[in-house]
């Protein structure tokens, strides 16, 4: 079995699971952005971070001969792990739930308050849970100052949201102001914008919620101008082919999700944590703890199995007014595939190198991850132009939200710390035991 035991290729491991996991969630706002639902989208996802999760169980958990105190994968499939394969499944059910839920909470209350609600709580409750978890390995003069650039980097990004989407909007209402139009702005965020002077207003002197930027007629738009990134007419393409609108939906619904999401992302690495290390002394006497492995195996089977039934019942019974669908149409949706297949490798590969990572140096280290806003955003500039054509203000913002999240990593990592491998620390526990064997026998003799 291989293993990473020192706090170098942990670091390593770590910052590879940082690029994976911020690059998946660009292909699959990508495919929403083209249309594609997101139950198909999901359950390819989900497929393939599957079938990632048993890849690296085959592969890196069956090198080298097995042990009795550190098992390969396969001979621990049939050893009697129970309580902490049960405690794996339900860190897997609880980053299932979060990712489920975190795409329609946008939608509830916006992406702003969603990101800030959800990265705080999974970096505060779920590091502070780690470093405790692992007996304070982390060095907590850098961890926590790298927690408290995180939280902050995390309220810089939905300011940067906040400002990017009234610069979309000024955009918008000078594009329908150079045609004369009324100014009546088609809602393109999740927060109601006002509209001075409007014909039609409703009570608030706000654009109606059922107004989306789908009733401009795209035919009549400069095709040249929907080609280039942060033009009115580009935005107005891309709101008329995603699947998801953004429209206002019902505030508490939308806050209870998100702090349900955010809870979810919290305790799922605790959850991993508690599994492989077995703080609670769930396993009997002689049995070896799981190793990462074989955990993150029945952790991924939680996963899938979780959004297999979420999202096929979300075929038949959609959320937010998106139309139905059926298994058939899932299986003959062709469209996008690939790129889902894809985001769901890089997901699981992600979250198995961040195990991998943190069982060697620190979990509490390893939710550096977390900042995948840094990956997500790059991806986001390069590939959709995201921020293109905004007001300083924006950029001004981004720039120091991007330098926040860089120092957030930095801390978080240079927290690592380097954890006693369960076999060595088996095998010391042994030897020590052989050796008052013996003392006593001398003194008997």
């Amino acid at each position: 079995m291989f293993l990473v035991e020192s706090k170098a290729g942990a670091i390593a491991c770590m910052l590879v699971s940082l690029l994976l996991l911020g690059t998946w969630p660009a292909i699959l706002t990508l495919l929403e952005r083209r249309g594609r639902l997101p139950q198909h989208t999901y359950l390819d996802y989900s497929t393939m971070n599957f079938l990632a999760a048993v890849t690296i169980a085959l592969t890196f958990g069956q090198i080298g001969g097995s042990k009795p105190n550190m098992p390969n994968f396969i001979t621990q499939l049939s050893q009697d792990t129970w309580p902490c394969v049960l405690m794996a499944m339900l860190g897997g059910l609880f980053l299932g739930l979060g990712n489920i839920s975190i795409q329609y909470a946008w939608a509830f209350v916006g992406l702003s308050v969603t990101q800030v609600i959800t990265s705080s709580i999974a970096v505060v409750i779920g590091t502070t849970l780690n470093y405790f978890l692992d007996d304070k390995i982390n060095k907590a003069s850098l961890l926590f100052p790298g927690v408290a650039f995180f939280v902050i980097a995390v309220c810089l990004g939905s300011a940067v949201h906040s400002s990017n989407a009234a610069d979309n909007v000024a955009k918008l209402r000078s594009f329908h102001e150079s045609l004369n139009d009324i100014p009546n702005i088609p809602e393109i965020t999740d927060e109601k914008v006002p509209v001075p002077d409007a014909e039609a207003p409703d009570e608030k002197g706000t654009a109606s919620d059922t107004e989306s930027l789908t009733d401009v007629d795209i035919e009549n738009l400069d095709s040249e101008q929907m080609k280039k990134a942060g033009t009115a007419e580009n935005l107005i393409l891309v709101e008329s082919q995603r699947a998801i609108k953004v429209v206002g939906k019902s505030t508490f619904i939308g806050l209870s999700i998100t702090f349900f999401a955010g809870l979810c992302f919290a305790l799922f690495s605790p959850a991993f944590n508690l599994a492989t290390n077995d703080q609670w002394h769930m396993l009997k006497d002689g049995v070896p703890h799981l190793v990462v492995y074989t955990a993150f195996f029945y952790f991924s089977i939680a996963f899938f199995l979780i959004a297999a039934i979420l999202n096929v019942t979300f075929l038949y019974y959609p959320l937010l007014n998106l139309p139905k669908s059926s298994l058939k149409n899932y299986l003959t949706d062709g469209n996008g595939r690939v790129w889902a297949m894809l985001a769901g490798l890089f997901c699981g590969f992600g979250n198995g190198l961040q195990f991998i990572g943190g069982q060697a140096a620190g979990y509490a280290a390893a939710d550096a991850v977390q900042a995948l806003p840094l990956v997500s955003t790059f991806w986001g500039i390069i590939f959709f132009g995201e921020y293109r054509r905004s007001s300083k203000k924006t950029y001004a913002l981004l720039f120091s939200m991007l330098v926040l999240f860089s120092i957030a990593v930095v801390l978080l990592l240079a927290s690592a710390g380097q954890r006693k491998t369960t076999g060595k620390a088996n095998a010391r526990h042994q030897r020590r035991q052989s050796e008052l064997f013996f003392t006593l026998a001398s003194l008997d003799f």
